[in-house]
């Protein structure tokens, strides 16, 4: 029976911000180019000059033509203002994202308003800044600009300036489909919209989470390097270190009738000493470097669990094979994302567990599985089908679990194991040992939340038949 110790978060992160609970870089102020903005204004600069001049001088429609080539030049005024007053690389804060929204959507309801309102079929183009602001824009923002938008569309509805064809009829369609396209815009912007913003939700949360998995490998990787520095210092510092040992011993034996003397040589051995059980003390985790990129599957199991030990849980370990496998063989597996992924999913039982955490492996001649289980209460069945996506909750818990104090929910964690994992080619099972409305007395004694990791014996199976000497680090 193993008691489990404190261990790192991974999802504590430098990237999640202490105040929101979110990744900073999560919040989206500086992340448009006005350039890129501009660039978009010029192509509907474009397409409106070009749209105004087909429609007077090939078809023939009476517009008002200084009223139009206004507008199209307010927008081209506004973007050569921006080109001379700002650099290239200029970033947009929030605030100026979206008013430069605001500016088009006005400019483009003016322009609708003198080209025949919602007859024209250009007017679903009031869409296009409102699904920008939807990818670039938090949520309030994006709203209210669709509010604008509405508003705007709804004024077309009733006041605009007729298109007059070129033989003096006016261009009037009938109500009812006047009120189809009003109602198909205004359906087409929120359905856009929401779309854009939540596909954007996604690709930015994934790609923070992502962001926390590297950082998480990067700072486990510097560790391993630190330890193995350690561990080479303490190798070389061995030997000198022995001699002065053994000096002061000879010289305390032969100082006898010098008190002060042998004094002085008792304190340098006394102090040889400390420095060996520091340096072994600190070259600890480089001395085990070696396992950390092959060991066997249970001394691999121990070392995922060790950072969790003496935490007020008891542990158990078992390791047992199929019936037709040698038991005395047990599988010499590689990779150290394997450490590190077991150590968060070991750490998920443990901080939710109510007494007991069990770590199960078994083998065969072609997989390899581990399955952690605990006796807690296991996953949401809300969450079950979503376990492993990052930010599963964007609030902070309104109140803090005792069992995981600073616990926020982001599902950091799991997350980062998942993808781990899943890169040196397992496949990953969430599940509840029992039904969670179960009375207390009808639950087994594995109910909380069971893990379950599969891989491809050839596909984690070291074939080095030995650790080795340690090497130094290179680079």
């Amino acid at each position: 029976m193993l008691h489990d110790a404190t261990c790192h978060e991974p999802a504590s992160v430098p990237i999640i911000d202490q105040n929101t609970g979110l990744p900073a870089s999560r919040r989206r102020g500086h992340w448009v180019r006005l350039r890129t903005l501009m660039v978009l204004r010029w192509i509907a600069i474009c397409g409106q000059l070009i749209a105004i001049t087909i429609a007077s001088r090939i078809f023939g429609v009476q517009l008002d033509l200084g009223l139009c080539y206004l507008a199209v030049g307010a927008s081209i005024i506004a973007n050569l203002i921006a080109a001379f007053i700002y650099p290239e690389t200029k970033r947009l804060s929030e605030t100026e994202t979206m008013l430069t929204q605001l500016f088009d959507i006005s400019q483009i309801a003016f322009l609708l308003y003198l080209t025949g309102g919602l007859n024209n079929p250009f007017a679903l183009l009031i869409i296009a800044p409102v699904t920008i602001s939807a990818t670039a824009l938090e949520w309030r923002a994006t709203a209210f600009l669709g509010v604008v938008a509405a508003a705007l569309l709804s004024v077309l509805y009733f006041f605009h300036l007729p298109l007059i064809l070129a033989d003096g009829t006016q261009l009037l369609l009938p109500p009812i489909y006047i009120f189809g396209v009003w109602s198909a815009i205004l359906i087409g912007m929120c359905f856009l919209a929401a779309y854009a913003h939540r596909i954007t939700e996604e690709t930015h949360s994934m790609a923070d989470a992502l962001a926390a998995t590297q950082m998480a490998l990067a700072r486990e990787q510097k560790l391993t390097d630190l330890g193995g520095v350690i561990a080479a210092a303490a190798h070389e510092l061995g030997t000198p270190l022995a001699t002065i040992k053994l000096v002061s011993s000879e010289l305390v034996d032969e100082l006898s009738d010098q008190p002060d003397l042998r004094d002085d040589a008792s304190l340098i051995g006394q102090q040889a000493d400390r420095c060996r059980d520091i340096l072994h003390s600190m070259g600890r985790s480089g001395k085990d470097d070696l396992h950390m990129h092959s060991a066997p599957l249970d001394t691999l199991l121990r070392e995922a669990a060790e950072p969790h030990l003496h935490r007020g849980r008891d542990v158990y370990f078992e390791v047992s094979t199929a019936p037709d496998v040698d038991p005395r063989q047990p599988p010499v597996l590689r990779r150290p994302e394997i450490i590190h992924g077991l150590r968060n999913l070991i750490q998920n039982a443990v901080d939710f567990a109510a007494k007991t955490v069990w770590i199960n492996a078994e083998w065969t001649d072609r997989t390899v599985t581990v399955r952690i289980a605990d006796d807690g209460l296991g996953f949401p069945a809300s969450l079950m089908n979503r376990i492993g996506d990052p930010f599963m909750t964007r609030r902070p818990a309104l109140r803090e679990d005792p069992r995981r104090p600073g616990y926020r929910g982001m599902g950091l964690g799991l997350f980062i194991a998942k993808t781990l994992l899943e890169r040196t080619g397992a496949s990953l099972a969430f599940a509840n040992g029992t039904d969670p409305f179960l009375t207390h007395a009808e639950r087994p004694e594995q109910c909380g939340a069971v893990i379950e990791v599969t891989w491809p014996r050839s596909a984690i199976v070291s074939d080095v038949g030995g650790l080795g000497e340690n090497r130094p680090i290179e680079g």
